[in-house]
């Protein structure tokens, strides 16, 4: 069994905790967390879990490093605190645990990643032993596995599109929501999340990593990018209210530019209400969100995923699954060599020995 850490409770943290307590080679040894509020109280609680798990949360990430746990689920946000985030990480590393994360945006695609994500981790890896796997929670097998596997059932393949489309109304996230994503603020405030370069910053690592399992050079990539106000004031169970002529939808693309055309594309659809720009696509079944990918080629291929959690919310299923994607890659990670890895070295594997497992 591995010893493994949680390291934060908040929309990827519950999801984190649940999976290591489901996994049969895992057992979850600390959570840790930053609000006073939760120091003490049982994980199972922090995690919606309906049952007490005997881990009470702390604060003292000195005692549960130095316990020496073989994993930590890193479930911090990296989004506006990227140099804290990358800071606890190496930590981890240089202590000689295997990490997972989504955290770290530039690490998608490590082996272009700048020298100041990177080197820090090398570094770590040398000194401690411990290992690194970056995946997205957006997420992160919907914008690298899922697509290269499809792509390889085609005769012929003229473009990849991987596209999120989510109502962000059941989200429990407000700073990122509103001041990243810019929803509720006028339409003439700039979210940092649009600004110039930062969609190719998040998402630019995953486009590079299928060219790179495709075989082929990328010319550059690009950003393009619509947004819509809301027609009138809507209310959120999470949230609150955001206002009529705020942002209220967004829509982006991070695009992959081979022989001068767009051919592999990254898009983000997102709502805070589905009133809101009825004319862009919305998930199939009129639900609060969904993931796909289509494949343009022969024959042209379209998967939709939508998963659930916490009851039916799907934005917590999102987040659900890719933290599934890095806790199930904790034991094989746990067995390879000491080092930094990316979406295409570590398999996507059966749930052996869980079908069944409460």
């Amino acid at each position: 069994m591995i010893s493994t850490v949680v390291w934060g409770t908040g929309n990827v943290g519950r999801a984190a905790v649940r999976a290591v307590e489901a996994h049969p080679g895992l057992v979850l040894a600390a959570v840790l967390v930053h609000d006073p509020a939760k120091v003490g109280r049982d994980a199972g609680e922090l995690a919606g879990m309906g049952t007490r798990l005997g881990v009470a949360a702390t604060a003292d990430v000195d005692a549960v490093l130095a316990a020496g746990p073989g994993a930590v689920v890193y479930a911090a946000s990296g989004d506006l605190r990227p140099d804290e985030a990358l800071a606890d990480v190496v930590r981890a590393v240089r202590a000689g645990a295997v990490v997972v994360t989504p955290a770290l945006y530039p690490l998608y695609d490590q082996r272009s990643a700048p020298a100041e994500f990177r080197d820090p981790v090398l570094a770590a890896v040398a000194a401690g032993g411990g290992s690194l796997f970056v995946s997205g929670v957006d997420p992160g097998w919907g914008n690298d596995v899922l697509p290269l596997l499809i792509s390889g059932l085609g005769s012929t393949l003229d473009a990849i599109r991987c596209q999120e489309i989510f109502d962000y109304s059941t989200y429990d996230q407000e700073d990122s929501v509103r001041h990243l994503i810019g929803m509720g603020h006028p339409m003439e405030y700039e979210p940092l999340m649009l600004a110039p370069s930062v969609p190719t910053m998040v998402w630019g690592g995953q486009i590079r990593l299928m060219a790179r399992s495709l075989g082929v050079e990328l010319d550059a990539i690009r950003e393009t990018f619509e947004r819509h106000p809301l027609d009138a004031a809507v209310h959120t169970r999470t949230m609150g209210e955001f206002a009529a002529g705020t942002q209220g939808a967004v829509r982006f693309e991070v695009q992959g530019i081979v022989g001068g055309e767009p051919r592999i594309v990254i898009e983000h659809i997102t709502r805070i209400h589905p009133s809101c720009a009825p004319h862009w696509p919305s998930p199939p079944d009129g639900g609060d969100g969904a993931h796909r990918v289509i494949i343009d080629g022969r024959p042209r291929i379209e998967v939709t995923v939508a998963a659930t959690d916490e009851g039916e919310n799907r934005s917590a299923g999102g987040n659900a699954t890719a933290v599934g994607r890095l806790v199930n890659a904790v034991d094989w990670l746990a067995e390879a060599e000491p080092g930094l890895y990316d979406a295409l070295d570590v398999p996507l594997r059966p749930a052996a020995g869980r079908l069944g497992r409460k």
